[in-house]
């Protein structure tokens, strides 16, 4: 029965090819979507769910809140570890590690060196305790318990030892940063599933007084948080996890600074879950190289996918209604036959399973080319071969089955509901609601068609603006980079700002830190005034000498700039200004700034620019030189600009990193662009572009191929009325517009339901930025004429050329 049911079924699809082919094309474009984006979230859902008792296994992060805002530190401050240990009811393990980045690595007796090592921590046996590893050399009791100890994944101690078999590197020695041994006691192997637990090379914990983070690790300050201090912990099956931050709300409270609850800030411990790791992008993970996954964009994509998914399934539906009439009389016959509505709607179903089949197997190709499309937004080991996975082919399947069931139930119940007498007498007419119904199906499939566009549009104009709106600072042919953490000679850097003068196609050489519009972040609290008048707050700094002015093209609204490096001397912004009392820039000259008990002279005012994306507020802000040299030197990295006219930048790049290798030869050169650093400010509007402009064409072409169907079907219906018209004396004109009036109303009803809808929905995404363009007129107009006239070209296919048959045949045609 089945089999002849989809015998049946493969005729009709082949007799009416010119329906089918719409149909599979609109099936097979949403189920690619679909078979991507669950793919997508298939891999970002797996990520460390295989570790034991994760469900269990917690991160304690530290969260900061301010009269400014809210911000997130992934560390913890590094006494935590030892009172949690103290009090450690409801707590099965803790373990304490600290991220480092060595300048460079070797192996004993050997003139190979590997510079930059990744994803090396210190750490203690308590770290493989939460973390099962597989050991293939060595043991957990025996390894990381004492100083200059280190075990190696199977992956960096292939990259190490090539040519030896894991027992054979025990005992071997690495030379850290040329001065600190580590003896090699295990090797692990590296996980295979998915994980953001991605390090490579744990050196022991007590090692770490060895080195520069001496500080950091032996800190026993409360109000010191390093991002590089990280705190797991696992808790017992019997304990709740509010008990523990409840405890951890206590020992923030007990240990908080009394300066900063002064300035009204206070630290909170957060708990967050292993799950919680690969998407919580206020805290981060371990792997800088590749964005962190987030599920307001997954559930983003799963709305798309749905919608794409419910379009298609709409053409289905308003085809396979539309041709009740020509199936009306086989519906009779089958009846009069002895067939059950029963054994109809399962035939019916059945072409609409071999249809969805057919969509879904033209789908997987169109899957496989938009992974290709978007290779630059997935990560590389998201790959076709994924789709071989058991549970992605179940859901796939569970997919052809909903989507059968959900385009094919309602046209099958219509077809299966028709009495034979009246068909078999020609007495059949098809319910006007069934047409309503069909109309209201074809009006939500450009509503969203037309929320797409608009969306597209809108998103496309913001990029715009935020790309070329005037940021308050030069960053044009501007460069910069960093100099070594671990050689921060200033006579270096002065050689180097000296050198790079004798190169003509530089100008304009500063010393400084982080350039003006940066990710990252130097800020410290001021206080200003005394007695009754009293105003605390943050403050970001920026640091450069006198040439660094210049260079970012910075203005200066009153005052000066610091007489020299070293002077505790500041240049506000206005957002500081203003923040602090004064009207005027003049105002404030001449006035003081307590931070840390230290007087800091305002000597100037400085306009506003924007120093993050233009999502955020512009925030107080303070200029001044290397006051702190004697201890940390701010003046970290170096700055110029290349003349425009400039031929060869790579040979500019080039003489430049000449320069660099004969002042600091034992390290990498990292040149980075002014221009380059802005954009990555908007890497997530990018994407979401680009998301878009794929899904408005997918949604038009499914909607346009829904509509071109319709108006084939309705083009055929009236054929004899248009040869009666035409014999009359219509015009090639009304002819086509008595076609296309009614489809015209449903585009223009679908836009005006759209437009609201949109209106509301980027009002609100606008939100988010603190500077935003406008949502100009023309985006709405533009979206609906668009549509109009794609509209009237796909429905002039047919209707002119039906509009052109020569009446005396249209009147032959039954």
């Amino acid at each position: 029965m089945i089999l002849n049911y989809l015998k049946i079924g493969w005729r009709n699809l082949w007799n009416n090819k010119i329906f089918s082919l719409i149909n599979i094309i609109s099936l097979a474009i949403g189920l690619s979507a679909s078979f991507v984006i669950g793919l997508m979230v298939y891999y970002d859902f797996t990520f460390d769910q295989f570790h034991k008792d994760g469900d269990r296994i917690y991160r304690v992060t530290t969260d900061f809140n301010s009269p400014e805002g809210a911000f997130y530190n992934s560390g913890v401050t590094v006494p935590l570890k030892n009172a949690l240990k103290q009090n450690a009811a409801g707590l099965e393990q803790i373990s304490a590690f600290f991220t480092y980045n060595p300048l460079k690595v070797k192996t004993e007796n050997s003139d190979k060196i590997f510079k930059n090592p990744q994803f090396t921590v210190f750490a203690d046996t308590s770290y493989f305790d939460i973390f099962n590893y597989k050991w293939l050399a060595g043991t957990k009791q025996n390894s990381l318990r004492n100083p200059n100890e280190a075990v190696l994944s199977q992956n960096r101690a292939q990259l190490y030892f090539p040519n030896l078999k894991p027992e054979q590197i025990i005992g071997k020695t690495l030379i850290y940063n040329d001065s600190i041994p580590a003896k090699i006691t295990g090797i692990v192997a590296n996980f295979t599933q998915r994980t953001d637990i991605v390090f490579e090379e744990f050196i022991s914990l007590p090692t770490a007084s060895q080195t520069e983070i001496k500080n950091t690790v032996e800190s026993t300050q409360w109000n010191s948080t390093n991002s590089a201090s990280q705190l797991f912990i696992k808790i017992k099956k019997s304990t709740k996890l509010k008990n523990i931050q409840k405890y951890l709300d206590q020992l923030s409270k007990e240990h908080e600074d009394k300066e900063l609850v002064s300035y009204h800030q206070e630290n909170n411990f957060h708990l967050q879950p292993l799950s919680e790791l690969h998407f919580d992008g206020n805290y981060g993970d371990y792997d800088y190289s590749t964005p962190q996954a987030s599920k307001s964009v997954l559930s983003s994509l799963g709305v798309i996918a749905i919608f794409l998914l419910l379009l298609g399934s709409i053409n289905f539906i308003n085809l396979n209604t539309a041709q009740a009439t020509q199936r009306a009389k086989e519906i009779g016959i089958r009846k009069t036959l002895g067939s059950s509505r029963k054994q109809l709607v399962f035939q019916f179903l059945a072409e609409t399973f071999l249809l969805t089949l057919v969509a879904a197997l033209v789908s997987t190709f169109l899957a496989a080319s938009l992974l290709q499309v978007f290779s630059d937004f997935v990560p590389k080991d998201l790959h076709f071969g994924l789709f071989a996975n058991p549970l992605i082919i179940g859901f796939a399947c569970l997919l052809i089955v909903v989507v059968t069931l959900f385009s094919g139930i309602y046209p099958a119940l219509i077809l299966s509901h028709f009495k034979p007498i009246s068909v078999l007498k020609g007495q059949f007419l098809p319910r006007n609601n069934n047409a309503s119904f069909r109309q209201a199906l074809t009006v939500f499939q450009f509503v969203i068609a037309q929320i797409f566009i608009i969306g597209t549009l809108l998103v496309g104009k913001q990029i715009h603006f935020l790309m070329n709106k005037d940021m308050g600072i030069n960053t044009t042919s501007i460069s910069y980079f960093n100099v070594p953490w671990n050689d921060d000679a200033m006579n270096k850097k002065l050689l180097f700002e000296e050198r790079l003068k004798a190169i003509p196609e530089i100008q304009n050489i500063s010393l400084g830190g982080e350039p003006p519009a940066s990710s990252g972040v130097n800020s410290t609290v001021a206080t200003y005034g005394s007695g009754k008048k009293v105003v605390d707050s943050d403050l970001e700094l920026l640091f450069g000498n006198s040439q660094y002015f210049d260079l970012y093209g910075l203005k200066l609204l009153a005052g000066r700039k610091p007489l020299n490096d070293t002077l505790h001397e500041y240049v506000i912004n206005e957002a500081m200004m203003k923040k602090i009392g004064f009207k005027n820039p003049e105002e404030a000259v001449g006035e003081n700034l307590n931070i840390s008990d230290e007087q800091f002279l305002i000597v100037g005012v400085m306009a506003d620019f924007n120093q993050r994306s233009l999502k955020s507020t512009i925030r107080p802000m303070a200029f001044g030189g290397d006051t702190d040299r004697e201890w940390y030197s701010q003046f970290n990295r170096i700055h110029f600009k290349i003349q425009s006219k400039t031929e060869n930048l790579s040979n500019t790049i080039a003489k430049v990193e000449t320069i660099w290798k004969s002042i600091y030869p034992g390290s990498d050169f990292d040149i980075k662009f002014m221009d380059d650093t802005v954009k990555q400010f908007y890497d997530s509007e990018r994407r979401m572009s680009i998301l878009l402009n794929w899904a408005t064409a997918l949604s038009v072409i499914i909607s346009a191929l829904g509509l071109l169907g319709l108006v084939i079907h309705t083009t055929a219906r009236r054929t004899k009325e248009i040869g009666i018209r035409k014999v009359l004396g219509a015009s090639l004109a009304q002819l086509s517009m008595l076609l296309c009036r009614d489809f015209l109303k449903l585009v223009a009803i679908a836009f005006i339901i759209a437009v609201p809808l949109a209106w509301w929905g980027l009002n609100d995404w606008l939100q988010g930025y603190a500077f935003k363009t406008e949502m100009s007129w023309w985006i709405f107009a533009l979206s609906g004429l668009g549509m109009i006239l794609l509209s009237l070209l796909i429905m002039s296919i047919k209707t002119l050329a039906t509009a052109r048959k020569n009446p005396v045949k249209s009147l032959r045609t039954e």
